[in-house]
């Protein structure tokens, strides 16, 4: 079955690209390589996915428990909770280009500061910071652009610039920092991460980001897409409350693996290095996985078929807490890779085919924002229970615990259609 639903998605994903490639060389592609670019060098990859490396760092330089360093995770989870939806009304307002411009100097800035932080007071103002100004370079602002551009092939280009920018970006800064870090230590390696965000984040996101133009439709879908419900409505739906549980749950759950992928592992014996290209191998699959669902949603009526791609993930998170092979942690991550691409090209694509584009910015921050607080909260629990117990088996456990639930949740899904539109109403019915 597994082989079966492989060759699948790669026939749909592939019977793509002959639609996506007019837009390679257009402003449309300009679009994409600029937003991929923002999103491979935000939040995700410059913060969650090399947490794992500063972490034991960093509880050694101020002499706490890990559950103390981790908590800045929560914080920068609240901070993106608080400051996703004002961006998203920015975005709807006055257009996204020049919001994400200015959160990527301070974003830079921040980055910066953390690298003189003294004490755990001067961590947490630093990390909230971060959160802050690295809200704009996450995936409200970026995914409204897109998906503006973008109609037939949505889901494709949703997954692409997702999955290649957290991909690469995820796949690349734990290398980088690892380098950085083994030569001058964690200091260091955040006046590198700012040095990079800002040189190589500024000149592609003014040259080639823009906002989407009026969205002027010949078909039906599109014209309710360009009008769409606004957050009063959407909030009184069960599929808001349904698809917002699912992917809070899930995603919460893999983040939690996702940022301690290094100290699982080195607490099991294995070195840094193999714990490294474990997490590496994590994050490329999840490259893959996120265009793949992106490019399969383009034809599914409902998002119930990549509901199995969560179960598929509850199975390696069991895998990587019961196997101490390399190979087999490697299969693990792969497994896990395809749950987290399944979660992050489902929601964005979920959102503008549910919900409409019109209010996409402020319905995807609260959306987004809810999501970020578990991703922030579940981190730390993770770590709550090392201190409690000594090791990570029971977060393990109750992670994966977690996606099979979740997967449950996205399994009951309605099809795609404006929510309380009558031609979805009628195939409800």
């Amino acid at each position: 079955k597994i082989k079966k639903l492989t060759i699948a998605s790669q026939k749909v994903m592939f019977s793509n690209i002959p639609e996506a490639s007019r837009h390679i060389f257009t402003k449309h592609g300009g679009v994409v390589a600029a937003s991929s670019i923002g999103v491979a060098l935000g939040l995700t990859s410059t913060v969650t996915t090399v947490f794992s490396l500063f972490l034991v760092p960093l509880s050694e330089e101020f002499d706490a428990p890990r559950a103390s360093i981790s908590i800045v995770l929560l914080i920068v989870a609240l901070a993106n909770a608080i400051v996703y939806p004002i961006i998203g009304r920015l975005g709807d307002r006055i257009g996204a280009r020049i919001v994400v411009l200015s959160g990527l100097l301070l974003f830079s800035a921040s980055l910066a500061a953390t690298s003189h932080v003294q004490n755990l007071t001067q961590l947490y103002l630093a990390y909230a910071l971060m959160g802050v100004s690295g809200s704009v370079l996450g995936p409200i602002l970026f995914t409204k652009i897109v998906a503006g551009w973008f109609d037939q092939t949505r889901g494709f280009f949703l997954g692409f610039v997702g999955g290649v920018g957290n991909g690469i970006g995820s796949t690349l800064m734990p290398i980088f920092v690892l380098m950085l870090m083994s030569d001058d230590g964690w200091r260091f390696a955040y006046q590198g991460l700012s040095l990079l965000v800002l040189v190589l984040g500024a000149p592609f996101i003014f040259l080639l980001l823009r906002d989407p133009p009026n969205f002027e439709a010949s078909n039906s879908l599109a014209v309710r897409d360009s009008l769409g419900l606004n957050l009063e409505q959407v909030v009184k739906t069960k599929t808001f409350w349904l698809m917002l549980s699912a992917i809070a749950l899930c995603t919460g759950c893999m983040m939690s693996v996702f940022t301690h992928v290094v100290p699982i592992l080195t607490d099991q014996g294995i070195s840094t290095q193999s714990a490294t290209a474990v997490l590496a191998t994590f994050a490329m699959v999840t490259v893959g996985a996120q265009v793949a669902v992106g490019a399969i949603l383009d034809r599914l009526d409902k998002p119930r078929a990549i509901a199995p791609l969560f179960v598929v993930a509850a199975g390696g998170a069991i895998l990587m807490l019961y196997s101490d092979s390399f190979n087999n942690l490697l299969i693990s991550a792969v497994l896990m890779g395809f749950g987290l691409g399944a979660e992050f090209g489902l929601l964005p694509y979920g959102i503008s085919r549910y919900f409409g584009l019109k209010y996409y910015g402020i319905i995807s921050g609260v959306m987004y924002g809810v999501v970020a607080i578990t991703n922030g909260f579940m981190p730390v629990l993770m770590d709550v229970i090392y201190d409690l117990k000594g090791n990570y088996e029971l977060g393990l456990i109750a992670a994966a615990l977690g996606m099979l639930f979740g997967a449950g949740l996205i399994f009951n899904l309605p099809e795609f259609g404006i929510v309380g539109s009558k031609s979805q109403d009628e195939r409800d019915r």
